[in-house]
Order: structure tokens, then sequence, then C-alpha cells
């Protein structure tokens, strides 16, 4: 694959990618960052896509990467206040997101990726699995877990209002 090829499947599916990273982390700046470094490490590192096909694949292995390296970065902050860290732990609700991406956030971030990544992107379970490094029963395992709680936290709210 040529870096033309390259920028052109980013440009394509850009918000997909977008999706992906908003998925694991929060906040639009660190998912910013996500995809720069994405990027930037795609283009150094094009030489050890082996096969073009899998390129959509390879590119959100490193996105996935890339968030949780953020994520593991922002763990290692010492907070001074405890209000600070309360507030950091979960995104602030906005009355632009539904219930279903509000119920998302609830879920453990395996679940809530593998979810996103079969429903909302269309990848088979192999290729989840082989985009977060794990077996395909598990990647089974986190959908059916994922499915089950978000049901549990959808239904919810109506059986409280009722």
């Amino acid at each position: 694959m040529t870096k033309e090829e390259l920028g052109e499947l980013i440009m394509r599916e850009q918000e997909g990618f977008y999706r992906i990273a908003k998925t694991v982390i929060y906040e639009d700046c660190d998912v910013g960052d996500a995809l720069s470094e994405a990027i930037v490490k795609a283009f150094a590192n094009l030489d050890t896509l082996k096969r073009d096909r899998y390129a959509k694949t390879w590119f959100v292995r490193i996105l996935i990467n890339e968030c949780y390296n953020i994520l593991n970065k922002r763990n290692r902050l010492v907070y001074v206040d405890e209000e600070e860290l309360k507030a950091s732990e979960k995104p602030q609700e906005s009355s632009d997101y539904s219930e279903l991406y509000l119920a998302l956030e609830e879920l453990p971030k395996e679940q809530r990726l593998c979810i996103a990544l079969y429903y909302m992107e269309g990848y088979s379970v192999k290729e989840i699995a082989s985009m977060t490094e794990s077996t395909v029963s598990a990647v089974k395992n986190k959908l059916l877990r994922g499915r089950k709680k978000l049901k549990e936290l959808l239904e919810s709210p109506i059986e409280q209002s009722a």
C-alpha cells in the first residue's frame, strides 16, 4: 500500500475511526490526539502492513493502542482534588447524548469497544479478535455480556419511571 492509498483510507473512514476512539476515550481533545498519533505511526510503519486488504483493521489496532496509551498517561496523573478525580472518571452528561450512548458509557471498556466495533462499525468477531489481540471466544463473551448489560441499563429507566 502506498502512502497516498493510506491517506485516502483514513479520509474515507475518518468518521468510523473517530467513533472507535470515542468509544475508548471520551474527551474530544484526547480523541483528536489519539487519531493524530495513530496517523503518524501508521505512516511511519506502513512497511509493517503485510496485506493491503487488512489496512483498515491494521489502522484500527494502532488507533486502539494509542487510545489506551492516552488513558494510561491520564491514570498516572496525580489529582490534587477529589472533585477533579471524580470529574475525570466520567464525561459530563450532555443533552446531545442518546440513551444508548449513555448506556454504552456504563459498560467496561473492553465490552464497550467490542460492541462499538461489531454493531457500529460492522467488523466481524474474527476481525475484532485480531484488533483487540484477543480470542474469538473472548470477543463473543464480551459481546454477550455487553448486550445483556445494555439491555438492563436501557430497561431500568423505564421501570423506575413507572
